[in-house]
């Protein structure tokens, strides 16, 4: 009597932080995935102390899905978040999935018999096509940055035309083929939880931004690869649980990239990453907003400043066990 094949197991974990109906409409699109060959485990929606209506939207679905949800007392951040989805999963892939993104036939399938190939034994992390707002691809891989790279990013010159201060994702190409990268999008983070469990998930120091890349550049160092599938599409809004607060958003961007600094690059390197974020950059950010009759905004910059400034001694305290994970 033949066996039947076993259908590789899934399980996605969303964090959430006042989505609105966007989260709604990403657990309604897990119904577009039903057909595909995989096993959905679980979905684990991790909420960081929303305060808008967003798991009431859930709640009112009517949906047969494995669907949990755990809610957190505080923001405990977006690192932090999706370990806590994650544990004690029994599944073959672990998918981290953003609150406004949107799933397609093939977004779980694609990704899933990828990774199960024998030939792709030795990648760890995928992602797939992300489509925007307008309907068009997102660049949503990245390089790893250098020092070089980070400082460039600092004064603008990275859209300025100047190879030497490359652009941290990969603006120049176009998505449109399957190939290994360095990073991909961690809006649609696909993987081995072997791999995951291995290097000890996402280094909880990274509040949000940075932890994706820094889970990345962890699994190349074991030999694991990041793969962007092109044949494999979902919807990304960008930006959805965060364009109210632009303040906070850039302020956990700079303290996630000054870490990142201190843990990746020389001491020299870091510092002078920290000095560009800290206090070149803000002004080089008004100038601009200035110049493009965009005054209102210089606000959210001088705020995030001063954030980043008044917790700059919780960076310097992380970055002292920055080689423990």
């Amino acid at each position: 009597m033949n066996s039947i094949p076993q259908l590789p197991t899934v399980h996605v974990v969303i964090v959430n932080w006042n989505a609105g109906p966007l989260l709604a409409e990403c657990v309604q699109s897990f119904e577009t995935i039903l057909g595909d060959a995989v096993r959905l485990s679980r979905i684990t929606i991790v909420d960081n102390f929303s305060t808008d209506d967003s798991l009431y939207r859930v709640e009112k679905l009517s949906l047969n899905l494995p669907l949990e949800i755990i809610r957190n007392r505080s923001n405990r951040g977006f690192a932090a978040a999706c370990n806590q989805g994650a544990r004690d999963t029994d599944a073959n892939f672990l998918l981290f999935l953003n609150p406004d993104t949107r799933l397609c036939a093939g977004s779980l399938e694609t990704p899933a018999l990828f990774l199960a190939e024998t030939e792709n034994s030795g990648v760890g992390i995928t992602g797939i096509q992300l489509i925007d707002r307008n309907g068009k691809v997102t660049r949503c891989c990245a390089r790893q940055p250098t020092i070089r790279s980070m400082i460039g990013q600092s004064l603008g010159l990275d859209h300025a035309g100047y190879s030497i201060f490359p652009t941290h994702f990969l603006s120049e190409w176009d998505h449109s083929t399957t190939r290994a990268v360095d990073q991909v999008m961690g809006a649609f983070f696909f993987l081995r939880t072997s791999m995951f469990t291995q290097i000890g998930g996402f280094d909880e120091r990274f509040f949000v931004y940075f932890e994706d890349l820094d889970l990345a550049i962890r699994a190349r160092t074991l030999g694991w690869t990041s793969v962007y599938i092109a044949t494999a599409r979902a919807f990304h809004y960008g930006g959805g649980t965060t364009e109210k607060v632009k303040d906070v958003r850039l302020f956990y961007y700079w303290r996630s990239r000054i870490f990142y600094a201190f843990k990746h690059f020389n001491i020299a390197g870091a510092a002078v990453i920290a000095l560009m974020t800290l206090s070149v950059e803000p002004m080089i950010r008004a100038l601009v907003l200035l110049a493009t009759k965009r005054s209102g905004e210089i606000s959210n910059v001088f705020r995030a400043t001063r954030l980043l400034w008044s917790d700059l001694h919780k960076v310097v305290r992380a970055r002292r066990h920055s080689a423990d994970v």
